[in-house]
């Protein structure tokens, strides 16, 4: 292999990087791909078909609307990596979007199909009996009627403010009397269930199917012209200028209540039900363009079948995955104190198959242990009951002091976080809410306890968020440690944080937007040392996006030095592996699963001497130059075999992995006749049950 020695200039072409938004796209398709799966349940197909319809609500409610914003301010600068202007990449994104929802509605009628083999049919209103729809127009009568409030469209009366999200219907109407002609919007109602369960049997009927059948007992005096069914997306992005905003929890709910109200960027429309004229009003009012309108074979807003899976899951859990029964780590005795038993060793947590329960404990000790002095803890995304947020609660009434930094701007947390914000300063912690333009991502947590001979102090990192829901969900790894180096360096990044001090001079931890994106470069400016000197170059990382451009220049150049690198990246991959003279020696795996592959994690190899991190950050330039992360390094040895295992078996997944090709599509892993089924995530669960890592 011919190896180039030029500037890193040389790699800066747009053939050589796959377009953000597109990428991003190719992501969702995955998800979509998972409800083809016959490994998956069927209601765990069902189940992605909804996971891609909300993937791709956020995906135009942040990036189409701020495409769309810069398109409005005659923003032409090309994006830096693929070379596109934004109205280059809105057209892209609406071809390759109106191609993937129209495939998202065939996967929906197959597997509707394949639901039906199990004897639960969603089927149409005219398939019920005589007894069945006496049953509904009972049921229509007694329960929706009385919600539903039609409101009259006029010329001369501005159009009703619909709500984000929201699915309505315009019908059309004439008088049996006069024969005049009247409009009139219906809100489907967000309260009720879609699915309605016909009594008696495992059959269930769209929400605003049965609105539809029954518009005669709404408008006993007029005939149906046309219904119309809609939906609108908006833009929910928020702007907040930090600078220009002394009480940031202020401006943040002040911009919670526009976020509903943001400019239409997506019009869907029921193909089954729609009114050329009434499609023409809506599109001309919303100023939605032909490649922001789409037409669906129905139903609208597949997010539905995520509360249908529960619904049916509770009566047939013979359709879904059997449950996971996340473990006590075997590196802790359960019934003795974790600060007892860290002094002597690090313990490593894989989420969810180690169970969340002993983060939760640990600051459980922490809340009622007396000798504790403090607890200093960021939180990014907490859940709604959160045993966390108690815990810091019950130590600060306890009269411990608690510093807890809450992001105020975690996006579509928000609310959430201004909520638990106010309950922790009314129990007496320090709330702070980081440093001004940066957002704290980093997932960290310090307790300061008294000891025999002096002060002791006790670090949890992680990849993931003190979240215990989605640590059911997600995978991701955590550290407990005393380590004096890192220990040190938290209270030092503590201390940071509450902008006491300058950003210090680390030992253990790495900190973005300080010096993480260069202690990256200069890994892998070694391990291209590494290559030239002995051949020994190699990078596995694993990680939810990788978008920097320097980075991704950096590995090209690793690339063709002859390292072998190895990326495992789940969602966006601006960077295209294979390509001849550039890109030979990467690989880009993408693992789409039962869990959402969540963590974060960066081997290097170092000529034998194997160097370990962990870190809350991607290789996003967001990440990297935008937000406060951090990377922190496993040194016991058990945690490094452990961590290169999951590695390994990610990287030889024959069962949820895709590669992607060097054109930045993406193709299934298939095992050959003879080879071993190799399940990454269900492999981890069975080593979890296990006392294989110990």
């Amino acid at each position: 292999m011919k190896q180039r020695t030029d500037a890193v200039f040389t790699y800066d072409n747009p053939a050589y990087f796959n377009n953000r938004e597109i990428s991003w796209l190719r992501f969702n398709q995955r998800v979509l791909e998972e409800a083809l799966n016959r490994n998956n349940p069927i209601l765990e197909r069902l189940k992605f078909i909804s996971i891609f319809s909300s993937n791709l609500d956020e995906f135009f409610m942040i990036r189409v609307a701020g495409l769309m914003d810069q398109v409005k301010a005659n923003f032409n600068k090309p994006d830096n990596k693929s070379g596109l202007t934004a109205s280059e990449q809105l057209t892209a994104v609406s071809k390759e979007t109106h191609r993937l929802v129209q495939v998202q509605n065939q996967i929906y009628q197959e597997q509707v199909h394949a639901l039906a083999q199990a004897k639960i049919q969603i089927k149409a209103i005219e398939g019920l009996t005589i007894e069945e729809l006496n049953w509904l127009a009972d049921y229509f009568t007694e329960r929706i009627f009385p919600i539903l409030t039609p409101i009259a469209i006029h010329m001369y009366q501005p159009f009703p403010l619909l709500a984000n999200k929201s699915l309505n219907m315009i019908v059309r109407l004439c008088s049996l009397t006069d024969k005049s002609e009247k409009t009139a919007l219906i809100q489907v109602p967000e309260l009720i269930k879609r699915t309605i369960q016909i009594k008696h049997t495992d059959q269930y009927i769209l929400l605003e199917e049965v609105i539809i059948y029954y518009l005669n007992l709404l408008f006993p005096n007029d005939e149906v012209i046309s219904t119309t069914v809609f939906r609108i997306t908006r833009n929910a992005d928020m702007t907040i200028h930090e600078e220009d905003v002394r009480d940031l929890l202020k401006a943040i709910e002040s911009e919670l209540h526009k976020r509903e109200w943001g400019a239409v960027v997506r019009l869907e429309i029921d193909q089954h039900y729609s009114d050329f004229n009434v499609v023409q009003f809506l599109a001309k009012m919303y100023d939605i363009h032909d490649a922001d309108l789409y037409f669906l074979p129905g139903p609208l807003d597949f997010t539905f079948l995520n509360a249908f899976y529960s619904q049916i899951k509770a009566c047939y859990p013979e359709l879904a995955y059997h449950p996971v029964q996340p473990q006590y780590t075997h590196e802790l005795n359960k019934d003795q104190s974790i600060f007892m038993q860290v002094k002597s060793h690090d313990v490593l947590l894989h989420h969810p198959y180690d169970s969340f329960e002993t983060t939760i404990k640990l600051l459980t000790e922490a809340a009622h242990d007396p000798d504790v002095l403090a607890i200093k803890q960021t939180l990014y995304r907490a859940s709604k009951y959160s045993p966390i947020i108690k815990c810091l609660e019950t130590a600060a009434l306890a009269g411990k002091q608690v510093t807890v930094l809450v992001e105020l701007k975690a996006r579509f947390d928000e609310e959430n976080n201004v909520h638990w914000a106010k309950k922790l300063e009314r129990a007496g912690c320090h709330v702070i809410y980081g440093i001004s333009g940066l957002k704290t991502h980093s997932k960290i947590c310090l307790i300061v306890r008294r000891g025999e001979q002096s002060v002791e102090r006790y670090l949890h990192l992680s990849t993931g968020n003190y979240n215990e829901q989605t640590a059911t969900l997600y995978t991701d790894l955590a550290l407990i440690t005393t380590r004096d180096a890192l220990v040190d360096d938290a209270t030092h990044f503590f201390n940071f944080l509450c902008g006491a001090t300058e950003i210090p001079k680390l030992n253990g931890l790495s900190i973005a937007p300080h010096n993480l994106k260069n202690t990256f470069l200069s890994l892998i400016d070694r391990e291209i040392l590494n290559q030239k000197q002995f051949g020994t170059g190699r990078i596995i990382a694993k990680m939810n996006a990788l978008t920097d451009k320097t980075i991704i220049m950096k590995l090209y150049q690793a690339s063709q030095t002859g390292v072998s690198i190895d990326l495992i990246v789940r969602g966006i991959c601006c960077l295209k592996p294979g390509i001849p003279g550039v890109s030979d020696q990467i690989r880009v795996h993408s693992i789409v699963g039962r869990f959402l592959e969540h963590s974060r994690i960066y081997y290097f190899y170092n000529n034998g001497d194997d160097q370990y991190y962990l870190s809350s950050a991607d290789w996003m330039t967001r990440n990297l130059e935008r937000r406060i992360e951090l990377m922190f390094p496993i040194l016991q040895a058990n945690h490094q075999q452990r961590i290169y295992e999951i590695l390994q078996l990610s990287i030889t997944d024959n069962t949820n992995r895709r590669i992607q090709l060097s054109d930045g599509t993406y193709q299934l892993v298939v095992p050959n006749q003879n080879d071993p089924i190799i399940n990454s995530q269900s492999i981890f669960q069975q080593l979890a049950e296990s006392s294989s890592y110990n």
